[in-house]
């Protein structure tokens, strides 16, 4: 299993999360070929680093309300 230096990270809040204290999640952009996701109520918690194909099919399926 690979392991990402994410310390420095500048972590961006996803356009479907709300802003009521919620559901929010957090993406990096600038990994390449992988999208490591995390929990923003929970920062210093676990994040899921996931394929970019991965990542896209899921976004893509939440778009279309599936």
């Amino acid at each position: 299993m690979r392991e990402y230096d994410l310390s420095g990270a500048q972590w961006r809040k996803s356009s479907y999360s709300d802003d009521n204290g919620g559901s929010c999640v957090e993406v990096l952009d600038d990994l390449p070929g992988v999208v490591p996701v995390r929990d923003s109520k929970n920062p210093a918690g676990p994040v899921l680093v996931v394929t970019a194909p991965a990542w896209r099919a899921f976004v893509e399926g939440v778009s279309a309300g599936g």
